[in-house]
């Protein structure tokens, strides 16, 4: 019995090849975005200085700085509560990982 439908084998764009389509679609609607540039600050200008909401003002006043300066990078801490010697260990074993790797 013969199988219908789902990939074949050999049929499909090949692996790591650009999908043309997309990226023309891609680069023209970013340009038609990038023409609304001005109304679209003017806008959150407006909903920052004079919405009844906090939370739209709020909002509105992070995409401006957003767009401004770039988003702020994410960072992360972790605070170990254990025993120094084993802390010790951890650190000794991790050091070694790593000269191993170079």
């Amino acid at each position: 019995m013969a199988s219908h439908g789902g990939m074949r084998e050999g049929s499909g764009r090949p692996v790591g090849a650009a999908n043309k389509a997309t990226s023309e679609l891609k680069l023209n609607l970013s340009e038609l975005a990038r023409e609304y540039t001005n109304n679209a600050l003017d806008t959150l200008v407006k909903v920052m200085q004079s919405s009844q909401s906090d939370s739209a003002r709020i909002a509105a006043a992070n995409a401006i700085l957003d767009r401004g300066y770039g988003r702020p990078t994410k960072t992360t801490s972790l605070e170990v509560n254990a025993p120094l010697a084993l802390r010790k260990s951890v650190w000794w074993h991790t050091l070694a990982q790593l000269q191993i790797k170079t």
